[in-house]
Parts: C-alpha cells; sequence; structure tokens
C-alpha cells in the first residue's frame, strides 16, 4: 500500500501569521492533533501539532532550569524555548522543515520516518504543495480494512502444520529443533521447550497467523539457561510434566 491510500485529503491547513489560540480552536473543532502551516502561496513551511502547544506560560508549564543548568545548555536554546513558551503566533511555535512524504510513498517507509523522527503525522506533498496528510490514526485505519478482508481459510492438518514450521524456519529466534507441534482438527498442540519465555507468545502468534487455525494450546516448557531449571505451564497436568 502507498500513502495515496490512505491519506487525508483535502487537509486542513494554516498560515504562520495564524494565531495560537485560533490554531487551538482549529483543533478542537475538527478532532485533529496537528495542522501543516503553509504561507500564502500553498508552500508547506512546517507544522503545528499538540506537543508544539504543551509547554505555554498560560498553563505555568513552560520548562523551567535551575540557573546552573541554563548556563550549561546555552542562550541560544533558551532564547528558542521562550519563544515557544510565549508566542502568540503559529510561526512562534511550529516545527519548521518538517519531513514529509509523496503520494507514492510506501508505508513501509512512512513507518520507518515516524519512528525515527518520533512523530505522529506526515505531510504529503505534491511538489511544494501540500496534498494531504497521513497520521499513525491513517494507519489504523489502513490495518483494520485489512482485517476485515482477511476471512479464515479452510486449510488440512497437515498444511498447517506445514506452514507452521516454515514461518518458525525464517525467524532467528525460533527454536525450531526443540518443538513439537501436533495438529488435530485445526488445534495446534505447541510441546518441547524454549530457553526465553518471550518466545512462548512469538510461537503461538506464528500459530494463531495460519490460515485455519482454531485454537492454539500452549504446553511448552520454558529452561532457564543459567540455573537449568525447568519451568512448566501453571495449569500443565502432572501426567504431561512426566512425559
Amino acid at each position: 500500500m502507498q500513502v495515496k491510500d490512505i491519506m487525508t485529503s483535502p487537509v486542513v491547513s494554516i498560515e504562520p501569521d495564524t494565531s495560537v489560540t485560533q490554531a487551538i480552536r482549529i483543533m478542537l473543532q475538527r478532532h485533529i492533533s496537528g495542522l501543516p502551516v503553509v504561507d500564502k502561496d500553498g508552500r508547506l513551511v512546517g507544522v503545528v501539532t499538540e506537543g508544539d502547544l504543551l509547554r505555554r506560560v498560560e498553563t505555568g508549564t513552560e520548562r523551567k532550569r535551575p540557573r546552573w543548568l541554563e548556563f550549561l545548555v546555552g542562550p541560544g536554546r533558551l532564547a528558542d524555548e521562550y519563544t515557544r513558551a510565549h508566542g502568540r503566533k503559529v510561526l512562534d511555535v511550529m516545527t519548521a522543515d518538517p519531513a514529509t512524504v509523496t503520494e507514492d510513498t510506501s508505508l513501509e517507509e512512512v513507518v520507518k520516518l515516524m519512528e525515527k523522527r518520533r512523530i505522529k503525522r506526515v505531510p504529503v506533498v505534491r511538489g511544494e504543495t501540500v496534498v494531504g496528510i497521513v497520521s499513525r490514526a491513517n494507519l489504523l485505519h489502513a490495518l483494520a480494512g485489512v482485517a476485515r478482508e482477511v476471512k479464515p481459510a479452510l486449510a488440512s492438518d497437515q498444511a498447517i502444520r506445514e506452514q507452521l514450521l516454515a514461518e518458525l524456519a525464517r525467524q532467528a529466534w525460533a527454536p525450531v529443533a526443540m518443538i513439537d507441534i501436533v495438529v488435530r482438527n485445526g488445534v495446534v498442540e505447541l510441546w518441547g521447550t524454549v530457553t526465553d519465555d518471550r518466545e512462548r507468545q512469538a510461537i503461538k502468534v506464528a500459530a494463531e497467523n495460519i490460515p485455519g487455525v482454531k485454537e492454539v494450546n500452549d504446553h511448552l516448557a520454558w529452561v532457564d539457561p543459567t540455573s537449568g531449571m525447568v519451568f512448566y505451564q501453571p495449569n500443565e497436568p502432572p501426567a504431561a510434566k512426566a512425559s
């Protein structure tokens, strides 16, 4: 999927000279948490988000540091923080030169960008013009749409077992040689041992994603690599533990 498949368009934008109060009003009325900032020619110059408005003098949340730390931070950064806390225009508080994507950018690249920059939304541009915005909410909507399209598939027990083994074989973390998988009537029984208890959940998730699986029963035991002690599932019957 690409950005053009999920982006919000047209997008609500504001100009740099817009007041902070007006920007807040628009975000509240439209139920959005960020706005692209464009100049009079429609070119993107920044983004203002709810995060840019957290440290404000009006609410007493402006950043305060001890004098010795202010000396280390330096006058430039202190001046910038003052502007953001006291500024009355969007220009004063916005994030300038934001990261952008195009309509043909893949969703994988969007997610990487969001993780790298620790941002929740990215403007979509065509040349220098803003044509939309893609946010985490858009990604969730896309995920929900795909999930609705996924339908249970009929598969033989052998096919389920083979697909699960193949999936685990592709994963570097999976202790394939230490696991036994039994499938009966679409119910997957997981036996064997793991050396990290987090592997247990990952194996269960892999099984649950195989088409045709109705249920997954976890009988895996965890072996502590340090002490060699074996920990069984609390609900595992004694007979199963002995075997």
